[in-house]
């Protein structure tokens, strides 16, 4: 019995990081119908920015997170632009999409094996590997804060889903695209927003994952796979369906 409340921190703190992954490519889904399977590889985007910047140059971690988050979202936002986007106007096959966005997986795991080689990193440092104990359980300063980032970002995508003037665009486009066109929707523009937030998200939950266990180039697969499961479980037909799982 000692080992339960172990595995119930574990889990939480497991569900937190498939969270995130789940919440960007949910919204992303939601808006374009399709599994973009470059977002696992944009997760490990945002990780092995911060190793660039806070572990090889020594930059202060924090901006390097803030730059790494910037970074992923900067990448899903630029392969809407200059790939998606022009297979969309020539209304491309779901099929073409998804294929077109294996490419890109391959493509950004390949330049981030060449840049960094496949050597397992870690981004943890002293501070973050503190360690608390909640009674018989351990947990890591970093695991706290992937919890905290786990329920701050779901709580801030209710809000602006369920508050605001984009959130209500980001539901008629994932109602019906063609009906959100009528009504005076920019549906290119509000794709784009969302490309870059859902990627951002993904580049967080990269992050998380660099600080509490490593990243290496193949990192990517794993958290898309973890991520969508948890996505198709809270219900893929739903804008809320990563929210709900």
């Amino acid at each position: 019995m000692s080992l339960l409340p172990q595995l119930i921190i574990n889990s939480i703190i497991a569900g937190s990081l498939y969270a995130l992954v789940a919440i960007g490519f949910a919204l992303i889904y939601g808006a374009t119908k399709f599994f973009n399977l470059a977002h696992g590889a944009i997760a490990a985007v945002g990780g092995y920015t911060v190793f660039f910047l806070a572990r090889m140059y020594g930059i202060n971690p924090t901006l390097a997170i803030i730059a790494g988050i910037l970074c992923a979202g900067a990448v899903g936002a630029a392969l809407n632009e200059c790939i998606y986007k022009p297979l969309r106007r020539r209304n491309a096959s779901q099929l073409a999409l998804l294929v077109a966005s294996l490419g890109a997986f391959t493509a950004i795991q390949a330049i981030i094996a060449i840049i960094f080689t496949s050597q397992f990193r870690t981004l943890s440092g002293a501070k973050t590997s503190l360690l608390y104990h909640i009674g018989s359980a351990v947990i890591t300063r970093t695991q706290i804060y992937a919890l905290v980032a786990g329920i701050a970002i779901t709580a801030a995508v209710l809000i602006v889903l369920k508050k605001t003037l984009f959130g209500k665009s980001v539901q008629a486009i994932s109602d019906d695209i063609e009906v959100a066109r009528i009504v005076g929707i920019n549906t290119e523009r509000i794709i784009a927003y969302i490309f870059f937030i859902g990627s951002a998200i993904a580049g967080m939950a990269g992050i998380v994952t660099g600080y509490d266990t490593g990243i290496e180039p193949t990192i990517g697969l794993s958290l898309l796979l973890k991520g969508v499961i948890a996505a198709i479980i809270g219900g893929m037909g739903s804008i809320y369906g990563a929210l709900a799982g």
